[in-house]
């Protein structure tokens, strides 16, 4: 499809991390671009002050008239508006042209080499390292991020000289079929998005559809152990923290916060490399990083000197406090892998001192199906806060609830809490080291916790 048709593009949902990006992209090559969302956040703040028309009521008339025109807009929705949505009802009765975010995705990237990125954990930090390596080198990119990128201050890179982009291919609902990338990524693939999948078994097949998507005679890096059924054709890696793989790091050490390795090619080693961005997990998250980078010919020093200027993404292993007596980290971990990840990666680096957590699980489904698994990861921490879930698209499920959780939780300090005790709650708690974890709105209450601890402990 010829983008270059619409002059007018209007997105229902435009605060998602994903759509604010593709808000951002088409503003930057000059279409009038306005949208719709539930919720005022700084990221719809900073779309507005860019000259992005955004309202906050599903109501038609609020709708611009300039975008009422159905040969001249190009609308954009997202999985998680629900179908009588007012707007996206009208929109659909009046035969405009109607698209997911992912669709508009591989328009896009159709006619350029795509790097996708997709896993059901890590993607988002794979892809903001490689699209920042890439730009510190004479190759660059343009990027949709999943997060906002702390080099970039922003989850969309823009090129126009480059004709590599970076993109985060995501397996809800399927969407990164709409990907054939030139050179595939694959981080993971754990039991995810059952209520989509059903089984583990159709997740997989799926990744399997889409890393055979790969365009011949193109590249493909997958992390060790994942066993996915490739076809021929294709450039095939693996990657994976410490040996047994294509790319894996050695003489891994750690000093005050900085991780110093080398990095394993099929053809040579990458000496002397440093990453300041904290966690073990991103040792590995360089790796595939650096892999992508060697395969797209960045050179050596290219490589060295980006890693150790990356400054990471917020809402992952995100520092809000560091100081000698109190650190405070948010991070977006909403599966059970993710939790442990983190959590262990934080016991590694205070391994003498007590850790907290406040979770919000998110979706009914994902709590129902791994309750069992989210109480493990939990288990390492020494203090459970647990939130109600947060919902997103879902109605509620009944029966299910945080409490599923909690009782299939051991460690002797936890606690059931609503949102609006959070604060109240953290008053009469002595914290050493904090953590906030869920990918729901628990990220509206990283600022007033940061001010919060800031305030009581300073």
């Amino acid at each position: 499809m010829n983008l270059n048709v619409f002059n007018r593009v209007y997105l229902i949902g435009i605060g998602g991390i994903g759509m604010s990006a593709l808000a951002r992209y088409f503003k930057a090559i000059g279409k009038d671009v306005a949208g719709y969302d539930r919720t005022r956040t700084d990221l719809t703040g900073e779309l507005m002050n860019s000259g992005i028309k955004i309202h906050f009521e599903d109501n038609i008339k609020l709708i611009p008239q300039d975008y009422m025109k159905e040969s001249d807009t190009l609308i954009i929705t997202t999985p998680a508006i629900p179908n009588d949505h007012n707007e996206l009802t009208l929109f659909r009765e009046n035969n405009f042209k109607l698209f997911k975010r992912s669709e508009i995705l591989g328009y896009i990237t159709e006619n350029n080499n795509n790097i996708s990125v997709a896993g059901t954990h890590g993607k988002t930090t794979v892809s903001t390292m490689i699209a920042y390596l890439l730009n510190q080198s004479d190759v660059g990119c343009s990027a949709f991020l999943g997060g906002i990128s702390k080099n970039f201050h922003s989850n969309l890179v823009f090129s126009e000289s480059s004709n590599y982009i970076v993109t985060e291919a995501d397996e809800f609902d399927r969407s990164f079929l709409r990907f054939n990338p030139y050179l595939t990524v694959i981080t993971a693939v754990d039991a995810d998005h059952l209520d989509i999948y059903g089984t583990k078994d159709e997740l997989v097949k799926a990744f399997n559809q889409f890393v055979n998507q790969t365009r011949k005679g193109g590249k493909i890096l997958v992390k060790s152990g994942l066993n996915l059924n490739l076809k021929s054709g294709y450039e095939y890696y693996t990657y994976t923290l410490t040996s047994n793989a294509d790319f894996y790091a050695e003489n891994i050490s750690l000093n005050k916060g900085t991780y110093s390795f080398d990095v394993v090619t099929p053809t040579l080693k990458i000496k002397d490399l440093q990453l300041n961005h904290p966690g073990i997990i991103n040792v590995e998250n360089a790796v595939a990083a650096t892999a992508v980078s060697y395969l797209l010919g960045v050179n050596q020093e290219s490589i060295r000197n980006a890693l150790k200027t990356f400054n990471g993404i917020e809402r992952r292993f995100d520092y809000r406090v560091n100081t000698k007596d109190l650190v405070y980290i948010d991070d977006y971990a909403h599966h059970p892998r993710e939790l442990y990840a983190v959590i262990d990666s934080v016991r590694k680096l205070y391994p003498e001192r007590k850790i907290t957590g406040i979770f919000q699980p998110h979706l009914y489904s994902r709590t129902r199906d791994f309750a069992d698994e989210f109480a493990e990861s939990l288990n390492r921490l020494d203090e459970l806060i647990l939130l109600d879930i947060y919902p997103a698209r879902e109605l509620p499920v009944k029966g299910v609830t945080s409490k599923i959780i909690y009782d299939k939780v051991t460690i002797k300090h936890k606690v059931l809490c609503s949102k609006n005790n959070l604060l109240s709650i953290l008053k009469d708690k002595k914290v050493d080291v904090l953590l906030t974890l869920g990918a729901g709105d628990i990220d509206q209450f990283v600022e007033p916790v940061r001010t919060f601890l800031t305030n009581k402990y300073r």
